[in-house]
Parts: structure tokens; C-alpha cells; sequence
């Protein structure tokens, strides 16, 4: 307790530093010259918070049960200012607080698109990256390995992804004003570790020479202002895990990159602490009855809408700040490293085991044992490094605005380069998709089960036996992915449906690569997880062949990961060979980043020579053809005498309380299924005005504040909401109470009934 004390003292402090200089920033009014329009937007894609499986961790039993802090897209659109409309070429780059992007999702966003909005945007101008939180809900891929925990599709988790993206970006494009855009760099300690570091110093020596550290710790931001010099945004991207809420988390969470975004967002507001905001002039809205009364009424969802903090009807004037993601395959936020849970001795360097078992070596975070304190540390650290980026940012950005994009048949590519530090071997090509036995291992940041263990080169038989009842691996396969040791030959199982990216009826694998340039700004899209040494491969050959076609050596060169779809990992041929968990989840062989490095110069040539490039094959889109089997809400019920919204334990009458402590109270409730309350909230802490009125000031994105959803056993009807809010120290004093919002189900009718409860009101001194 005295630490967390000692933290929640640090962050006060800070909290108040940053926006005394974030007010001088909001209101400065020094013009720039605008070379771009600018736009940003920023919508919830929170999804379904209860019964669905969580992406990331693939563990049957984490499905979630509440919220953290709601999930967000955020969408940057850069426009060519000095052309006519017509010739304008614009980017458009979308952040989301998602593990990964989806396929399907990108297909369908896109074609909203183009009703909207014609061909201005497409595949090759969107791109669509997760920032790999693994607490948010799957199910919203279309190939089978992704969504089997899930129980299959999952149409909430698809659509209010697709549905948020698109109105992110038509936030952002109806945002579209002059303005400059300002590129920074800086080294980010202490926020980042390679989870697997026997597998990195199997590249070459001379290679690991060049670079000070095993993992990259270059943090690199854009900063986002309007033509009178006002910031609008703040995009940036460092290489770490979304993997600071282990998997025994049950609650949505954007993890630390969500958290950090929030941060900075509730950081830039106004130069406000927004916690004790008594908003004027929306006592109308909120006025709820003074009266104590813990029962449960009848209520709508515009009710909820009205206790939000931040208006999406006033979004075009909010701060919009993303943490994005880059080269983070073998980075971990667990920085303290990897331990035996059973003797607190550091696990087996080479395959992360204690005594031979897996299961038992577990990252640590920065706060261990809370995760919580973990992912806030680690999401603060990326915060702060951000905020000093954003305020010494000089760099402008200027010139063109271009891309180029192909779709790629990545298995059976013939590769004829041999990129800097990598063996050159005669026939060098990619293989259909298979993971290996370490894949099953997981990684310390999430151990699997069973006795799989990384670094594992042989496999056993019983478990090959149980993979070839699937589909067994022919000899050309087993011959194409040495050393891995096939546990799944996933790109050639068809049955339900693809296991792997691949095309319904061919034995090929179609990706999306993407280059992005904005001024002397190169974005790199992939659509996996490169390891570090992946990553500065990849970084290093653009780079080089793009001065090589005559532009400037002073470029900037960025890889944003798991864009537009997903082919998990990428590692070097090096790194290939020890077989971690990495290595075992690189589909498509040995030689994937050497295919994924000759594709991307391809596309660099074109870009710098103007020429166009194949758009390559159609993708798949599977949506139509893909099931799920959880099953439906049938109705939600409380006991007899007791509403929705009753509360079940109050907070204790005439209680006072200080910053650090904890309030909580527990109400009656029905399943979140049933209506997301997408941009609006399950939860809220009001603070009494002095005139009598109930003001929000705490909701479902606040990290202080947590929603928690539980039923008495698994088939009942009946469930429980907890609002539990951890008091911070900028918590203003008054009297304040917690509120609930929901929607239940009847067993007859389609009609939702929507209800709150309100707990006692207790004092903060």
C-alpha cells in the first residue's frame, strides 16, 4: 500500500505539471503553413462485455465479464492541400484499441466506403492497424484458428468494429482543415524487454553489434495541428506487447497502449483535471433526482448517452492521441522478466520452463503482482515520453502524399534476395502455412497448457498424431518448414472453413503490403507481428532502396504491425532456426521475411518511380459463410419484489471517504449483450453541484473506474453489475454517488427494457 501511495502522489503531481503546459498548448494561436488538410476522429468499438472469448491468449475460460476502460478507433486523414480536389491524394491511418486487424473488417469498412464516399478511399490508401490489446472480444476474424475459443463468428464483436472504424473516419474526413503535421524521435527506456532473447542472439554477432539494445526503444510521434497552430492530434509509434493485463483478465481493456491513449487525451482536455469537471450548462441533461433512493427504474439509453463524459457530437473539437504499434513479435511489457511461479527462481533461459513444465513461467509487469499497477506503469511510461515528444516536436513534414498496395500469394514465393545478416541458401521459398509445437507453448507473457515447451525442434508423437488427424503435413511441407516440427498444417485445412489466410479454393496465402508516405515519412504496413531484428531488417532494406532511387537519406521509416489482416509472426531465418514460440507461429517458413522484404522493395520502386503495381489477387470474403455457436441471451430476471437496477450491496450509509480508497456497490443487472451501449455507459461517478444537480464525472473510460459483470452460476438468467471506483487524488470533494445502466432481456417480445439504479451518496473528503 505504501507504494501504490508513493505512485498515486508521483502522478498527481506530474498530472498537474502537464496541464498547466497543456493550456498554454491548447490556446496558442500562432498560424502555420498549411501543406496538408488534416482531419481525426475517434469512435468506440468497445463491443460485446460479457460471455464473448477475448482475443490474444486463446484460453477457453478468459471471456469477458465487465470493462476496464471502453475500447476506441482513431483515425489520423492527411490531404494534399496545394492540388485541386481531384488530384489531391489523401492517406487515411486507423489506430484500434483491437488485437489485430481483420480481413473481413478491412473488406467491409472499405466498402462502406466506397458508398459513401466513391473511390477516394480503398485498399490503397486505409490502412487499419490494432494496437494488440489481448483483453478485447474476438471472434471478428474469418479464418477458424482465430475464433475457435470464441465458439466461432461473433457478429457484435465484427460489427462494432466495422461500425466504429467507418465513423472514426467519416469523423475525420468531415474534420478536414489546413494544417501541419511535425515528426519527433526519442529513446524510451524501461518500458520494454525481449521475451525471447536466446532467440535473438542467434543472429549473426556482427549484426547484434550495430545496435545498443535487443529490443527497439525509439518511441516516433506526429504531431497533429489546424492552421492557427491549435493541436488536434498526436499519433506515434513503439514497439511493446499488449500484453500488461495477463490472462486472467475478464475485463475489456485497451491494455497500455489503450490506457496511454486515454492519458494523453484526458491529459490535453481543455488543461483540465477532468475528474473534478463540473460541466456548465449541462445540468439540464444530467439532472437526476437528489433524493437517496438505491431502487431501480425504468430508464432509456439516451439516459446512459447523457452521463458520457465526452460527446461524440462534439468530437470534432477533441484531442485525438494513438498508440500504435510496430516491430513488437518478441517484446514484452513485463519488465521484469520471466520467474517460476512455484520456487520465484528465473525460468529456463533457453525454453521458459521450471522443472520441464511451461505452465509455470510467468512474465512479470513493473507493478507484480497487480496488473493493473503494471499496465499503468507501462502505459504511463509511453504517456510521458509522448507528451515530451509532442511538446519539442520541430520536424515538419513536406512534400507528396502517395502509396502503393499489392495483395500477395505469400506461400511459394521465390525468394532471389538476401537481405544484409541473413544466410544465403540455394530454392529459397515460402511455404503453405503450418505452426509448429512451441507455438502451443505460448510465451511468458501467456503459457500454454499441456507438456508443449518452447524452443522444441523434435515434437512428440503423441501430439503429431493428434495435428495429422486434422490434416496430415505432406513430405513437401515437412521439407519447406525445417526445423519447425508441424503441430497444425493449417494452410492446408479447408474444412469448416480456412484455418489460415488462404484463398477458399487455392493453396495460396493472400496478404496485403502497403507502403505509406507522408512528406519524408514512410509508413511500412504488414500484416503480422515482426520480431525486432525482423523489423530493422525490413526498416533498413526500404530505407536503402528508396535513397538508392534518389530520395533524401533523412527519411523516416516506420513499420506499423497487424495492419489490414493478420498472418501472426515474422521472424529472421536466424531466429527461425531456435523454434520460440515466434519462430513456431511464422507461417510461411524460414524465408517469410526475406519474401515479405523483396515485396516491400517492389513496392518502394514503384513509389519512388511513380509506376504503378499489380493489385495481385482478391482476397477472400468469408463473413457470409462463417457460424457461431454462443449462444443467445433467452432473458434476463431478478428474484421476486427486486427491479433491474435494485442494489444488491450499497455503499455503507454516511461514508466518507479519501483519495486511494475504493467505492463500490453491487446492482441487480441484466447481460451487456444486449445492447452494447456503444458511446454510452454501463457505469458512472456523479458529483452533486452546488446547486443540487448530479454531474458525471466518471465513466466506462476512465481507468479509475471499473465495471464488473457476474451471473450467480453459469445458465442464470440472473446477474450482477459491480461499479467499483478507485478514488485518485485529483478526485475533487463533495458528495458523490455511483450510477448504473442497463437493458434486459424478456422472454417474450424483442423489446428491450432499460433500467438504472443509483447507489447511497458517500463524501469525499
Amino acid at each position: 500500500m505504501e507504494r501504490s501511495g508513493t505512485w498515486f502522489k508521483f502522478s498527481a503531481a506530474f498530472f498537474c505539471y502537464l496541464m498547466i503546459v497543456s493550456a498554454s498548448l491548447l490556446f496558442r494561436a500562432a498560424s502555420v503553413n498549411s501543406e496538408y488538410l488534416i482531419g481525426v476522429g475517434s469512435y468506440d468499438i468497445t463491443g460485446p462485455a460479457a460471455d464473448v472469448n477475448m482475443m490474444g491468449y486463446a484460453m477457453s475460460g478468459q471471456n469477458a465479464a465487465g470493462i476496464h476502460f471502453r475500447l476506441r478507433s482513431r483515425a489520423f486523414i492527411i490531404a494534399e492541400a496545394a492540388t485541386t480536389s481531384s488530384e489531391a491524394k489523401r492517406i487515411a491511418y486507423v489506430n484500434l484499441d483491437a488485437c489485430m486487424g481483420s480481413q473481413a473488417v478491412t473488406l467491409s469498412v472499405l466498402s462502406r466506403l466506397k458508398q459513401r464516399y466513391g473511390d477516394l478511399y480503398n485498399e490503397q490508401n486505409v490502412a487499419i492497424s490494432g494496437i494488440h490489446t489481448h483483453s478485447g472480444p474476438g471472434g471478428y476474424l474469418q479464418y477458424v484458428i482465430y475464433i475457435i475459443t470464441a465458439l466461432g463468428f461473433v457478429r457484435q464483436s465484427f460489427d462494432a468494429l466495422v461500425d466504429g472504424i467507418e465513423t472514426s473516419i467519416v469523423q475525420a474526413h468531415e474534420n478536414l482543415k489546413p494544417g501541419a503535421i511535425y515528426l519527433n524521435k526519442d529513446v524510451l527506456l524501461h518500458a520494454n524487454i525481449n521475451r525471447s532473447p536466446n532467440a535473438y542472439l542467434n543472429n549473426p554477432l556482427a549484426e547484434r553489434n550495430r545496435y545498443q539494445y535487443d529490443v527497439d526503444k525509439d518511441m516516433l510521434l506526429l504531431k497533429f495541428v489546424d492552421g492557427t497552430g491549435a493541436a488536434v492530434g498526436a499519433l506515434n509509434w513503439f514497439a511493446v506487447h499488449g500484453t500488461s493485463m495477463n490472462n486472467s483478465n475478464l475485463l475489456i481493456s485497451g491494455d497500455n497502449k489503450g490506457a496511454a491513449s486515454r492519458f494523453m487525451e484526458d491529459w490535453f482536455a481543455k488543461g483540465q483535471i477532468k475528474s473534478s469537471l463540473i460541466r456548465e450548462g449541462r445540468a439540464a441533461d444530467v439532472n437526476a433526482s437528489n433524493s437517496k433512493s438505491t431502487g431501480g427504474s425504468s430508464n432509456t439509453k439516451l439516459s446512459s448517452e447523457r452521463n458520457r463524459l465526452r460527446s461524440s457530437t462534439t468530437q470534432s473539437t477533441h484531442f485525438v492521441a494513438a498508440f500504435a504499434q510496430t516491430s513488437s513479435g518478441d517484446v514484452s511489457p513485463n519488465t521484469l522478466g520471466a520467474f517460476c511461479t512455484d520456487t520465484g527462481l528465473p525460468c529456463d533461459f533457453n525454453q521458459s520452463t521450471c522443472d520441464g513444465r511451461n505452465e509455470l513461467c510467468i512474465a512479470r509487469g513493473p507493478g507484480y503482482p497487480d496488473m493493473f499497477l503494471s499496465t499503468k506503469i507501462i502505459a504511463e511510461r509511453q504517456f510521458q515520453k509522448a507528451v515530451d515528444l509532442f511538446e519539442k516536436a520541430q520536424v515538419k513534414l513536406s512534400g507528396r502524399i502517395d502509396y502503393r498496395q499489392t495483395y500477395l500469394n505469400i506461400t511459394g514465393v521465390t525468394v532471389s534476395l538476401s537481405p544484409s545478416g541473413t544466410i544465403s541458401l540455394p530454392n529459397m521459398t515460402t511455404c503453405p502455412a503450418a505452426l509448429g509445437f512451441s507455438f502451443a507453448a505460448g510465451t511468458t507473457d501467456g503459457p500454454g497448457a499441456f507438456d508443449f515447451k518452447q524452443g522444441d525442434n523434435q515434437g512428440n508423437p503423441f501430439w503429431r498424431l493428434v495435428g495429422s488427424a486434422l490434416k496430415p503435413p505432406t513430405p513437401q511441407q515437412i521439407s519447406c518448414q525445417q526445423p519447425k516440427p508441424i503441430l497444425l498444417d493449417t494452410g492446408e485445412i479447408t474444412a469448416p472453413s480456412p484455418w489460415a489466410v488462404k484463398c477458399l479454393h487455392l493453396q495460396n496465402s493472400i496478404v496485403p503490403i502497403q507502403i505509406l508516405q507522408l512528406g519524408q515519412l514512410i509508413i511500412l504496413s504488414v500484416p503480422g507481428e515482426f520480431t525486432t531484428m525482423a523489423g530493422r531488417r525490413l526498416r533498413e532494406a526500404i530505407t536503402a532502396t528508396l535513397v538508392e532511387q534518389g530520395y533524401s537519406t533523412n527519411i523516416e521509416v516506420v513499420i506499423s504491425g497487424l495492419t489490414n489482416t493478420y498472418s501472426q509472426y515474422v521472424t529472421t531465418f536466424e531466429e527461425y532456426q531456435v523454434q520460440r514460440y515466434e519462430g513456431a507461429s511464422t507461417l510461411y517458413g524460414p524465408h517469410t521475411l526475406s519474401a515479405y522484404i523483396q515485396e516491400m522493395k517492389r513496392l518502394a520502386i514503384a513509389l519512388a518511380g511513380g509506376s504503378s503495381v499489380d493489385p495481385g489477387p482478391t482476397p477472400p470474403y468469408l463473413v457470409d459463410q462463417l457460424v457461431g455457436f454462443l449462444p443467445g441471451v433467452v432473458v434476463d430476471s431478478t428474484p421476486a419484489g427486486i427491479n433491474f437496477g435494485d442494489v444488491k450491496q450499497d455503499v455503507p450509509q454516511n461514508a466518507s471517504y479519501t483519495a486511494g480508497d475504493v467505492v463500490e456497490a453491487v446492482f441487480w443487472s441484466a447481460c451487456p449483450r444486449n445492447d452494447l451501449f456503444t458511446n454510452a455507459t454501463f457505469s458512472s461517478v456523479e458529483q452533486q453541484s452546488t446547486n443540487g444537480n448530479w454531474i458525471p464525472v466518471f465513466d466506462d473510460e476512465d481507468w479509475e473506474l471499473r465495471f464488473l459483470w457476474s451471473r450467480p452460476s453459469s445458465l442464470s438468467p440472473q446477474s450482477f453489475a459491480t461499479i467499483r471506483w478507485e478514488i485518485p487524488t485529483m478526485a475533487a470533494p463533495g458528495i458523490y454517488r455511483l450510477r448504473h445502466f442497463g437493458a434486459a432481456k424478456p422472454l417474450i417480445g424483442s423489446s428491450l427494457n432499460y433500467f438504472s439504479g443509483t447507489s447511497l451518496t458517500f463524501t469525499v473528503s
